[in-house]
This record gives C-alpha cells, structure tokens and sequence, in this order.
C-alpha cells in the first residue's frame, strides 16, 4: 500500500485547502444558516475540483474531503462526487457518461444519493414508487441516486414527474430534504454489483469527511487550551487536558488511516467491503468522541451553539449516524467476516 498523495491529487488538495479556508469562514458559514454556499460551490467547481475526482481516484477525493471537514464547509461536494461522478464512471454506459460527467463536473448538475437502501424503494418499469425520510443535500441536488428494495441502482431526476422533495432540517446543516416517489422515471445506473460498490465509496469518503470534521475540532480545542488561562498558566499545561487531547489525536488517526487503506483498495480494484465497513466504523465511534472531546475541552465556551466549534459538533454526529451507526456497522462488518469463513 502507497498513501503517499500523487502530484495530481497533492495539488488539488492543496487547491481544495486554499478554497476553502478562504471562502468558509465562520462570519460566511453563520450567514448561509442551514442551506449550501453557492458561492463557494462556484469556486469548487470553476477550479476543476469536482470534474478532477475522475482522474484522483477516491483517495483523491478522501484528500479533499478531509480539507471540506476542516472547515466544515457548507456545498454538496461529498454528494456529488460519491453519488454522481464516481458510480457513473464506474458503472454507467458510454452514454450515461457522455452526457452526465461533464455536467457533474461543471457543478451545472449536483447528485446526491438516497442510500443505505433500507427497502423504502420499489421499481416497476422503469418507475420507482417510496419515499425515503432524509436526503443530505437534497435540496441543491438535480439529480438523486436511488437503490431499490432489490439494490438496483436508478437514477432520478428531481423535476421529473412524480418525484417531489421537501425540506428536512438534520443535526448537521447539510440542504437536507425528503423525497417522495411516486411511480417517477428512472434509469438504472450499473449491473447487480453497482450498489455494494457505491455504498463502500460512500461510507470511505464520508469517513474521510469525518477524519476532517475532527481534525477540526481537535485544532480549534488545542488553539484554545493553549491561550486561555487559569491559575497564571495554559488549560493546555493540565495533564487532563493533555490526556484528552492525545486520544482525541490517536482517535484522529486511526479514522484517517483505515480511510486511506479503503479508497486505496477501492481504487486499485481490490476487494474493499471489510475495509470500508472498518473505516466507518471508526468514524462513527472514534469520530463521536472526537467531537465530544473538542467541545468539552472548550470548557463553558463549548456550550455556545454560536461557536464555531458547535458546528464540527454537529457534523460529527450526523456523520456518527449516516450510512450506519457504529453498532450497525460492526454487526455487519461481523457478519461479513463470519460468512468469509464459512466460505
């Protein structure tokens, strides 16, 4: 295994790094509320960043996740990319590809995917009929990936008749909404194996998102500890406070480098099931005590929903929930390496 970032992706990330500290600010990210930044999201996609997943594979795009979770910025790039670039390049037709890459890749469409598959969805011809409860970033998307009851992956329009969408309000800001098919149009996106090979993308990218979320977190708890003072010294000198930041830093790590070892996989074509499983479940249960940590560690400040390190809080808890919690997803993980086994 090779984690070291390629020139491709090391300058993208470095892109993606200046993109978004510039734009998402704590000042921008207060004024757009619950809903996505459209000016940031013109800056990701005029500067290739979103067309660029194609050619930077998902540890690619792990990379620049990493850098959105830091600032938790508010644009559908995880969405798109793990919904729309990735499973129509892999699983689509030369024309599905011809004529929804580049629009994915301009920003001019935005995906997003109404996954895990939870049974919610039936097909019948080409028209599926369900409704599924919370979409993230539903409300900026034009286009929404669908696994039916049987994992068949289809691809909806959102203003295609008999789809209809709603806002929802989540724990995290993410343009969340509910959508209600109602014998809509669709077309099927890949073969059997589209929907296996999608969820292990999604749950490594979201991992990566969240590795970001708690590097965040955890550097505006350090930057705290190490300039408010009681008793005449740093809060950063108290060996607790150490203590706490140090787990949160190996929690950190372990999150980032059972990711890395996922997209890896995935990118090389090798089987990544246990591995994605592995890497969300860090990010659930190390990521929840991350962001737990890096709120607690802001002592009474922490407590102000107004502090930008509410929001790494935030996010951190809904990625703790979506596409499985910890409890699920080793049950899972168990039952996968149980069945190898008995192969």
């Amino acid at each position: 295994m090779d984690f070291h970032p390629t020139e491709e992706q090391a300058a993208a990330t470095g892109l993606a790094a200046r993109i978004f500290s510039d734009l998402a600010t704590h000042e921008r990210l207060a004024a757009t509320g619950t809903g996505s930044d459209a000016e940031l999201w013109k800056a990701l996609t005029a500067a290739g960043l979103t067309a660029a997943v194609e050619e930077i594979g998902l540890l690619g795009l792990v990379l620049l996740l990493e850098e959105q979770g830091r600032t938790t910025a508010q644009v559908p790039y995880a969405a798109t990319c793990v919904y729309g670039i990735l499973p129509v390049a892999a699983h689509g037709s030369p024309e599905q590809r011809a004529r929804l890459l580049p629009a994915l890749g301009s920003g001019e469409a935005v995906a997003t995917g109404a996954f895990p598959a939870r049974g919610r969805i039936t097909a019948e011809h080409g028209r599926l009929t369900g409704t599924v409860p919370a979409v993230p970033w539903l409300r900026d998307a034009t286009h929404v990936v669908v696994p039916d009851a049987d994992r068949a992956l289809w691809l909806v329009r959102t203003d295609a008749p008999g789809a209809h969408t709603s806002p929802v309000e989540t724990t995290a800001p993410w343009s969340a909404g509910r959508l209600s098919l109602e014998g809509a149009d669709a077309e099927r996106i890949g073969s059997a194996g589209a929907y296996g090979h999608t969820l292990a993308a999604a749950r490594t990218a979201f991992a990566g998102l969240q590795a970001g979320v708690c590097a965040g977190s955890l550097a505006r708890a350090v930057e705290y500890t190490s300039t408010r003072e009681q008793f005449g010294r740093p809060l950063s000198t108290n060996q607790g406070v150490m203590l706490r930041a140090a787990d949160a830093y190996m929690d950190t790590e372990a999150i980032r480098v059972t990711t890395y070892e996922a997209a890896w996989r995935i990118d090389q074509g090798l089987p990544a099931h246990e591995h994605a499983l592995t890497a969300a479940w860090w990010a659930s249960e190390a990521g929840k005590r991350v962001v737990h940590a890096g709120q607690h560690l802001h002592g009474g400040t922490g407590a102000d929903l107004d502090h930008p390190v509410h929001r790494h809080f935030l996010w951190g808890r809904q990625l703790d929930a979506y596409l499985g919690c910890g409890s699920e997803l080793l049950a899972e993980l168990g039952a996968s390496i149980a069945e190898g086994e008995q192969a």
